[in-house]
């Protein structure tokens, strides 16, 4: 019995002498961040910038593997059962705090299943219309929706795409019910917009800017708290009649729950580097997704961020009675 106690203090010994070694030489090898949609969407070419980016500080490889489904869940459940070794992380935005109220059979926690790591980006929305709708305004959108609204329709990219949510918002913030048609993918939806077969949606610039700026569809306002320099003509929603709008499409960087502080620490700390990063931060630019203040890319403002996140819309969410299978 006492040979027995001995063997597994030594393994308990060894254990925690190899984790901290680990945790020391860390990063030894390439890391994987897994993106939880296609490649090509703005999730993917947000991370690939910062896959690319990171690697300098951390002297190792970054790459992306993207593991699309089930609007995110299938990435981030497989994120939350990886090694906490800090060779797996997860790029995810603001669909990870939705999907506790979204997902009626989730299979892992945002909160408790994940170390998080900082915040990425903010990235803007745009409320746009067909080129032909009969208004030129957000004050005579809204109007015009609420008298016409079995009329009207709303588009978004499918149940949990940060349109569905921007759309979901706008409803709420007109205290309106609208017709809303879900599409698989911003593609679809936004080619339909282009032919008129639907009348407005609210979507990230990633996707809206091209249209906007070659005159293809009208826009009335934007997202974000301030004007976006690549769209200085275009009001916010606030300026244009709906003062508690705001909304942003936010990414961020977390690794599996139980990964070493120090590795959490030095991925923190590349994140940080990256962020300032010249070509970075204009490539994020052009995309009307600008890179986080140093202070938000850190592990307890994203943790903070995530709450008040997953605390807003889980209410709104329910409201509407939108649920995925």
């Amino acid at each position: 019995m006492g040979l027995r106690v001995l063997l597994m203090l030594i393994g308990a010994l060894l254990c925690l002498g190899g984790t901290q070694g680990n945790a020391a030489d860390y990063p030894s090898k390439v890391i994987t961040i897994i993106v939880p949609f296609s490649a090509g969407g703005p999730s993917d070419t947000i991370a690939r910038l910062l896959a690319q980016t990171m690697s300098a500080p951390l002297k190792t490889q970054v790459i992306v593997e993207n593991v699309a489904g089930a609007g995110g869940t299938i990435g981030a459940a497989r994120v939350a059962q990886a090694p906490p070794d800090g060779y797996t992380l997860f790029v995810h935005h603001i669909g990870h705090a939705t999907a506790p109220a979204l997902y009626r059979k989730l299979t892992y926690s945002p909160i408790t299943d994940f170390e998080p790591i900082g915040l990425i980006n903010d990235g803007a929305m745009t409320l746009v219309a067909r080129k032909d709708f009969p208004v030129k305004t957000l004050k005579e959108l809204i109007a015009h929706v609420k008298a016409n609204k079995d009329k009207v329709n709303l588009a978004n990219a499918g149940v949990g795409s940060a349109s569905h949510l921007a759309g979901l918002l706008f409803m709420t913030e007109i205290e309106t019910d609208l017709t809303t048609i879900p599409y698989k993918g911003t593609g679809p939806a936004m080619n339909d917009l282009l032919g008129g077969q639907v009348d407005f949606m609210i979507d990230q610039t990633t996707n809206t800017t091209s249209h906007i700026k070659a005159g293809k569809i009208q826009v009335y306002a934007v997202t974000t708290p301030q004007r976006l320099p690549s769209m200085p003509e275009v009001p916010t929603m606030h300026e244009a009649g709906l003062p508690n709008y705001r909304m942003t499409v936010w990414h961020a960087l977390y690794a599996p729950k139980g990964t070493p502080k120090p590795v959490i620490d030095t991925l923190s700390k590349a994140l940080q580097d990256a962020l300032k990063d010249p070509n970075l931060k204009q490539r994020y630019s052009e995309l009307g997704a600008e890179g986080v203040a140093q202070d938000r890319a850190t592990p307890e403002a994203l943790r903070a961020h995530l709450k008040t996140e997953i605390d807003k819309w889980g209410p709104i969410i329910k409201k509407a009675g939108v649920y995925a299978d």
